[in-house]
């Protein structure tokens, strides 16, 4: 700001922060990209949005492997589009299923919607699932955006671009990454999309008939954080990583929950089907628990203990928890969560 960087920018970004996330993608995902090919937004909620404007005709399907973040086949009916849920396994820590996609692509399907790390589930999805998935992609000329907005947040093993693996499928994938998760820069507000240079541009003008650019003053904020020190960011996801195995095993000590362990984001999907059936005892009558609202509802109100259902992300089983809070904290809600299950009848 007390440099003077305090007006209207390009509608796509600084080119100094275009740059930058160029520099990025090939420092961490080997894949190469021009500023050209780069579109920042307001978050990457704003980049995908962008994506669906430019891409989707009404009628257009689009697949979407559930569970899913809410606002994938929200933002596609908005444009009139059809959004296809694709489900995934928990017994593979829903792994994404190439078969299933496979099957579910008709003459109308346009686009394929892969989030890895995933929210919510934390499934990072396997190279092999993913380079099945590609062929897929190249083999009937569809498109896919790649979500990897938890990529620092990578547990186990390396985190894989679909886009990386060759050219073909990379002239047809739109990678959508962001600084908020890497960075703790979630008010900021800067997401950015690489992808082949015609669509960018697409993108770029529906941007700039809604926001025009993002904050000048976060996009600045976004170069640091882009090309600075990078250790921090490993020390978060340590921390996270340890977090991970203490929320895991305090869910899976809950009667009637169970947890795959995560290998990515910040996210607990906890199966909470085995409270089906249960009777909870309320002042004003009894409720037997049959969906993911009434867990929610019984573990609000008799745990003080805040989650939030699966129903809206595909998957009424399941509940999801953030552990992207103290061990402090975690200890305690899982101690009101225990304590609370004993009243269930």
């Amino acid at each position: 700001m007390q440099r003077g960087h305090t007006k209207y920018t390009e509608v796509g970004g600084v080119p100094e922060l275009r740059a930058a996330v160029c520099a990025k993608l090939t420092r961490d995902n080997g894949l190469a990209y021009e500023p050209a090919d780069i579109l920042v937004s307001v978050g990457a909620k704003h980049t995908l949005f962008n994506l669906v404007v430019a891409l989707i005709n009404p009628g257009d399907e689009v697949l979407v492997p559930s569970p899913y973040w809410v606002s994938y086949p929200e933002q596609v009916r908005m444009l009139g589009g059809v959004p296809i849920e694709v489900p995934t396994a928990e017994a593979t820590g829903f792994d994404l299923d190439p078969g299933a996609l496979a099957a579910a692509v008709t003459p109308r399907t346009k686009l394929i919607v892969l989030n890895s790390p995933n929210n919510p589930t934390g499934a990072v999805f396997s190279p092999a699932a993913l380079e099945a998935v590609a062929r897929l992609v190249v083999d009937r000329q569809l498109w896919v955006v790649s979500d990897e907005c938890y990529e620092a947040l990578t547990f186990e093993g390396r985190h894989v671009s679909i886009a990386s693996f060759g050219p073909e499928i990379k002239a047809r994938t739109i990678v959508v990454n962001t600084c908020s998760k890497a960075y703790a820069m979630t008010g900021w507000r800067i997401g950015y999309a690489a992808g082949p240079r015609a669509l960018i541009r697409a993108m770029t003008d529906a941007q700039s008939q809604v926001t025009s650019n993002p904050s000048s003053i976060a996009q600045w904020a976004a170069v640091e954080a882009l090309t600075g020190p990078q250790d921090e960011v490993a020390k978060m996801a340590g921390e996270f990583d340890r977090r991970r195995r203490l929320i895991i095993g305090g869910l899976n000590a809950l009667p009637g929950v169970r947890c795959v362990m995560p290998k990515g984001a910040f996210y607990a999907f906890a199966n909470i089907s085995g409270l089906f059936g249960r009777t909870w005892r309320k002042p004003d009558g009894a409720v037997s628990l049959k969906s993911s609202l009434d867990v929610t509802a019984f573990l609000l109100e008799e745990a003080r203990v805040a989650v939030v259902p699966g129903r809206d992300f595909g998957s009424d089983a399941h509940v999801r928890l953030s552990y992207a809070t103290s061990d402090a904290l975690i200890r305690e809600g899982l101690s009101r969560m225990a304590a609370a299950l004993t009243t269930l009848q």
